[in-house]
């Protein structure tokens, strides 16, 4: 029997908390509901769950922190549930390591899909288990890019990114200088399941560009106005 997937729900709404669990229950998923920040970080360790919809607005540790604490240890995926809509709480959000972020209060079918959606970004094959011809790797001077593993390597070391971060860069660098414009980046990276903006691209170059800070032989080059593109020297 394949286990189920676990998912942490983090709500100082019970009656919210109950509503969620009740529809991913029936989409067959392991469900755990917490309503504070302290005890999502205690559940964390102890439940060990596949993804955690978290709220922001929590007694005690609030969300921010939680999601922040997550990220130090972990690249579990992480989608963010607030009442609170401004830009910036969601680019806040996203640059804490958030994968996503819906708005309260939201369609139950859409908050499935998007669950399904980033649990699917993040089912990496496995190499031991799955052989295959068709392997992804882009290799320049210093860095190597493998799709079929998800690992990046830079100046020989193992590169800690989660799913989209590899996905991005891997685009990008299969097509050296070409020029992609946000609104081509978020379509072919995050598809046509992900209702976000093109903020979540910038979000997402700028962590790239913290973990492997260029090279004399290629840049992740802003083109401004436009885009981004992957630049050879």
């Amino acid at each position: 029997m394949v286990a189920k997937q676990k998912i942490l729900i983090v709500d100082d709404d019970n009656n919210i908390a109950e509503l969620i669990s009740l529809y991913l229950t029936k989409e067959c998923y392991d469900t755990k509901i917490v309503n504070d920040g302290e005890e999502a970080l205690k559940s964390f360790d102890t439940y060990q769950p596949n993804l955690i919809l978290l709220d922001l607005m929590l007694p005690g540790i609030d969300g921010y922190q939680v999601c922040r604490e997550i990220r130090t240890k972990s690249n579990v995926p992480i989608i963010i549930l607030s009442a609170k809509g401004e830009v910036f709480d969601k680019v806040l959000g996203l640059e804490l390591g958030a994968d996503d972020f819906i708005i309260k209060p939201f369609d139950s079918k859409e908050m499935v899909a998007r669950v399904k959606a980033v649990l699917r970004r993040y089912q990496a094959p496995k190499t031991e288990t799955v052989v295959t011809t068709d392997v992804k790797i882009v290799e320049y001077p210093d860095l190597t890019i493998n799709l079929t593993n998800y690992t990046v390597i830079f100046k020989g070391k193992t590169v800690d990114m989660p799913p989209k971060e590899i996905e991005l860069l891997y685009f990008l660098a299969s097509s050296p200088n070409q020029v992609f414009t946000r609104e081509q980046l978020l379509n072919n990276i995050w598809g046509y399941e992900y209702v976000g903006d093109t903020r979540t691209v910038d979000v997402h170059v700028k962590r790239l560009r913290e973990k492997i800070n260029g090279h004399s032989a290629w840049e992740i080059a802003t083109v401004w106005g436009i885009g981004y593109k992957f630049e050879t020297k």
